[in-house]
């Protein structure tokens, strides 16, 4: 729908043009190394400076306003024309952004729950293990079967190998190291399973629960934009992993389906834009840093409105 070829800005959608506008661009007449180029920041909300400005004299922007959240140190601050959207900055202690990023690491990506990676490769098991430790993940064939270390009886399978048996014997086999396999992470899910070729969740994909200390917090975090009353309960969960330069386009999460319930999303890392727009892409979006342990929720109206990040 906006490939390369498009160069009139008059063709392409609001959200289209924002995700342009913040887009990770390089200066490619640097012949040292790759340099970004400059990216007009201004118009961009920060929910940290809005929430120092709160703490100091009680006052916040026009546009935004305070809700309730005494189960957080921190306010939780919606956006009046985005009701049903909840910014939480700071909702994670460091403590707890070092434990979820190691289990979005070393756990989540474990079999049975699949990543992008099981279309090809199959369930990878102990991946970040095999690529601190230096692995290669290595195809077997009937064909292989002296290579002891790729197992034997299956036609096809993957295995990892301290070293590239396929390589030093001259066989015509296929070989990825573990550390690229966990550059090129991209996603993970959990609970549930999410079949992207048909964009719906799959009961009979072999599943485990999430586990419950993620359902705990994500029960606390979502009680901001619950029904009184009623309680959060989670069924799955999705981990995207962003490497610099990677992005998500602007989508609507409609596969789920109950709407009543919110999105509870979770941020760990580096900071990043986050842009919410409209229930048309035509809407002009509005762009938000996200900083790792931030939580946003996304409930009611807010359900049906665009978001990215660019």
């Amino acid at each position: 729908m906006y490939g390369d070829g498009v160069s009139d800005d008059t063709e392409r959608t609001a959200f289209r043009k924002a995700e342009k506008k913040y887009k990770l661009y390089y200066d490619q007449s640097s012949k040292k190394k790759k340099r970004p180029k400059p990216v007009d920041l201004s118009e961009v909300v920060d929910f940290k400076s809005i929430l120092d400005l709160f703490r100091r004299t009680g006052e916040i922007p026009d546009g935004v306003h305070v809700k309730g959240g005494e189960n957080f140190d921190s306010p939780v601050f919606g956006i009046d024309n985005h009701p049903g959207f909840y910014f939480i900055p700071g909702a994670l202690s460091v403590e707890e952004q070092c434990q979820w990023v190691r289990e979005s690491l070393i756990s989540f990506p474990q079999p049975p729950n699949r990543t992008n990676h099981n279309a090809f490769y199959g369930p990878i098991r102990d991946l970040f293990a095999a690529a601190q430790e230096g692995k290669v993940l290595v195809e077997a064939e009937d064909s292989y079967e002296e290579l002891e270390c790729l197992g034997r009886g299956h036609a096809q399978q993957w295995k990892f190998c301290d070293d590239n048996p396929i390589s030093s014997k001259g066989n015509s086999g296929k070989s990825i190291l573990a550390s690229v396999l966990l550059r090129k992470l991209r996603w993970s899910t959990l609970g549930l399973q999410f079949d992207w070729s048909k964009r719906n969740y799959d009961v009979s994909l072999p599943h485990n629960k999430i586990p419950e200390e993620l359902c705990l917090l994500a029960k606390k975090l979502a009680e901001p934009a619950m029904p009184a009353g009623e309680v959060f309960r989670p069924e799955a969960a999705i981990v995207n992993y962003f490497a610099l330069g990677d992005t998500l386009g602007g989508h609507l999460d409609d596969m789920e389906v109950d709407w009543s319930k919110p999105i509870v999303s979770m941020s760990l890392g580096c900071k990043a834009i986050f842009l919410l727009g409209g229930k048309s892409r035509d809407d002009d979006p509005l762009a938000m840093f996200l900083r790792s342990g931030d939580a946003v929720l996304m409930s009611g109206e807010a359900r049906e409105c665009f978001h990215g990040v660019p």
